[in-house]
């Protein structure tokens, strides 16, 4: 992948500079391919559920249906979403992710699989409006799904919701009537405990995301212990959720100075969380159908497809 250029200095550079660049750089194959390479590898890893944000700003109607094929081909259950985001094109922008979503809402009730789901998502609220706020909640509402948004993964969030006028960004999706009960809140890094507290009550989720965290460093959630509905995530890392796991317990111990093990030991229920989570979705797990393996021959294709794919998508990349 091309290095970012200059090197970022703060998350949002490393956003602007990195992860932004490669959601432009986006079209269907190498969605497609990405898709593949991580349902595959996810299956392999013993996953048998993923919840995904999805962004690709020059390739948005129909996105979803890339993502909710190839789960299906491999008989993974998926809670998909589209991000959205005024960050390229502004409200326009926005209102075509609402509408994929809303789309994709549509689809999967007339399909009614029970492996694959939608939700609404929305990027992270330093990069919309309150009306794109007030519009992806009511959306939700209209069609009894889930609202799926990054909170206060950065401080930047938080100074972004300060800026606009309310006291940190719970408040700002409190207030605008966008926290809704089942709603999945991925980080809260940045978060009070009065904040973490209020999501709690209003029936919310957290995902806690270490390694990405710790790549990002952008530093750990030290208030999610005081919430009652908390998983363990990846935000894009591999699906693999010992390793995800092994790295939370690392972080955890490093937040704990103290010794007495009270954020270790709220940090190894993470993964019976993510178990809830999943069966609220999808129904007890002792009926879902196994997925189904990648055979060698198959995964032999979807790797050679993806390399091609990979170094397509950084040409493009670097054009950006």
């Amino acid at each position: 992948m091309p290095a970012a250029s200059p090197a970022p200095a703060n998350f949002v550079e490393i956003l602007e500079r990195v992860w932004w660049r490669l959601d432009r750089a986006l079209d269907p194959a190498s969605l497609r391919a990405s898709a593949e390479l991580y349902v595959a590898e996810s299956v392999l890893s013993g996953t048998t559920a993923l919840i995904d944000h999805h962004e690709s700003p020059n390739f948005i109607e129909g996105s979803l249906d890339v993502l909710a094929e190839v789960c299906e081909s491999f008989g993974m259950r998926a809670l998909l979403c589209y991000g959205v985001t005024e960050r390229n094109g502004g409200i326009e922008e926005a209102k075509r992710g609402l509408e994929e979503n809303r789309r994709f809402l549509e689809r999967c009730a007339e399909r009614d699989t029970h492996t694959v789901a939608g939700a609404v998502g929305v990027h992270a609220s330093f990069t919309v409006s309150d009306q794109t706020l007030r519009d992806a909640a009511e959306l939700a509402r209209r069609y009894d799904a889930r609202l799926h948004i990054h909170v206060a993964e950065d401080v930047a969030d938080v100074v972004d919701a300060e800026a606009r006028g309310y006291m940190g960004v719970i408040a700002r999706l409190d207030e605008l009537d966008a926290l809704l009960p089942g709603s999945i809140l991925a980080h809260g890094i940045h978060l009070e405990p009065d904040e973490v507290d209020l999501a709690s009550e209003r029936g919310c989720w957290f995902v806690q995301n270490p390694r990405s965290n710790q790549g990002n460093q952008v530093g750990y959630p030290k208030h999610l212990g005081r919430a009652s509905r908390v998983a363990l995530g990846t935000d894009g890392y591999p699906a693999n959720m010992r390793e995800e796991e092994e790295t939370l317990l690392t972080n955890a111990a490093l937040a704990d100075p103290s010794g007495a093990k009270s954020e270790v030991d709220s940090a190894r229920r993470r993964l019976d969380g993510s178990q809830v989570l999943g069966e609220e979705i999808f129904g007890p797990m002792s009926t879902w159908n196994p997925c189904t393996p990648p055979t060698s021959e198959r995964m032999i294709e979807i790797n050679e497809r993806a390399a091609a794919e990979a170094e397509r998508l950084w040409e493009r990349m670097s054009r950006l």
